[in-house]
């Protein structure tokens, strides 16, 4: 789609872009690319920001908005700090390091409400 390839552009790759799909009686909240990487397997080099903003549109879907605010602000202000960042956006951090670079700025966004 378009807003995809905008976010492909912008941040750097399929590993930042969320994806919702509805049915009549479903809602599935997913990564945008379905890359199997199974060469990577236990590497740990995986960026985990897809799947962060696939829970988060999974939170507002639930009617959770202020969570999932938050948690879509978190991902966005670790990305563009670019202090924590894995291969893909032009980094050396593990899958890990970014997801727990996401679970302190959510912390932080939280307590500063």
């Amino acid at each position: 789609s378009v807003l995809s390839s905008g976010i492909n552009a912008e941040y750097g790759g399929a590993g930042v872009v969320p994806s919702k799909s509805y049915g009549e009686n479903i809602a599935v909240f997913e990564p945008g690319a379905r890359h199997t990487w199974m060469e990577m397997k236990g590497m740990y080099v995986a960026n985990p920001a897809a799947m962060v903003l696939s829970s988060a549109f999974m939170l507002k879907h639930l009617q959770l908005h202020e969570a999932g605010d938050l948690l879509i602000k978190a991902v966005k202000n670790v990305i563009n700090r670019r202090e924590v960042q894995t291969r893909d956006l032009g980094g050396s951090s593990t899958t890990p390091e970014m997801t727990r670079a996401f679970l302190n700025e959510l912390d932080t966004l939280y307590k500063n409400q």
